[in-house]
């Protein structure tokens, strides 16, 4: 199963390396090719059986995914609690505003750093709570402005959405086909909106669909006790007791 997760993976990375992008975009991060090694560990470690939860991200963020490699991969939770740290290379093309430190990088991405602490919290150990869960992101690149500002998929020009969904359609079509999840939760409306497009809203067409609340200190909500909100939503629908 890994083995197959991980040849789906790299042709997600094929397939978007030859997409483009204009402005306001100057700089387009690939971490499936730059920051591999750490994504194949991730996928060979934790991606070894069916999943009865997959949490689906939006893309990676600069300081989580595009520098460890792993989604939501804040660096804390990465090494210390996924046990995961590897050589990351650097982007062909990189921002100067936003240089690739790999592991070495002094911020922090708060949106996995509540994520995963939450799955810590709850779960004790990583191993624990990959039994049944993993979490990917629906779009492997991320998006950068000359300033250095993350631009968000759903914010590109229709012509660049359509063909990126396209992609990212059939990969999510490919995990959730290989990993067989119960429940495909959004982590955010983004990732839920797009789970419905591939999978439909009908519990009978595949796995059942929700959504919690994303982690981004940009959502204001999230800043009083996401984790406390994130896990009554998912006992709400019955995802956990």
């Amino acid at each position: 199963m890994p083995a197959d997760l991980i040849a789906a993976a790299r042709r997600l990375c094929r397939a978007v390396d030859r997409l483009n992008f204009a402005a306001p975009v100057t700089h387009v991060y690939n971490p499936l090719r730059y920051a591999w090694r750490a994504h194949e560990i991730y996928l060979r470690r934790y991606g070894n059986n069916p999943k009865r939860v997959l949490f689906l991200g939006m893309n990676p963020g600069p300081f989580g995914m595009a520098q460890t490699g792993v989604p939501f991969g804040q660096i804390a939770a990465v090494r210390d609690w996924l046990g995961i740290e590897a050589q990351i290379d650097r982007p062909a093309d990189e921002h100067p505003k936003r240089p690739i430190a790999g592991f070495d990088c002094h911020r922090s991405e708060i949106s996995g750093e509540r994520l995963w602490g939450l799955f810590a919290k709850r779960f004790g150990t990583a191993e624990k709570f990959f039994q049944e869960h993993l979490v990917m992101n629906y779009c492997p690149l991320a998006f950068l402005e000359e300033s250095g500002r993350n631009r968000t998929p759903d914010k590109l020009p229709a012509r660049e959405r359509t063909a990126l969904f396209a992609v990212c359609d059939a990969h999510l079509r490919e995990i959730v086909r290989i990993l067989k999840p119960e429940w495909l939760i959004g982590v955010g409306d983004f990732a839920l909106q797009r789970a419905r497009e591939v999978v439909g809203a009908s519990a009978s067409a595949g796995p059942r669909l929700g959504r919690i609340l994303h982690p981004s200190p940009a959502c204001p909500a999230s800043n009083n006790d996401w984790a406390g909100a994130a896990t009554a939503q998912l006992r709400q629908l019955g995802v956990w007791k």
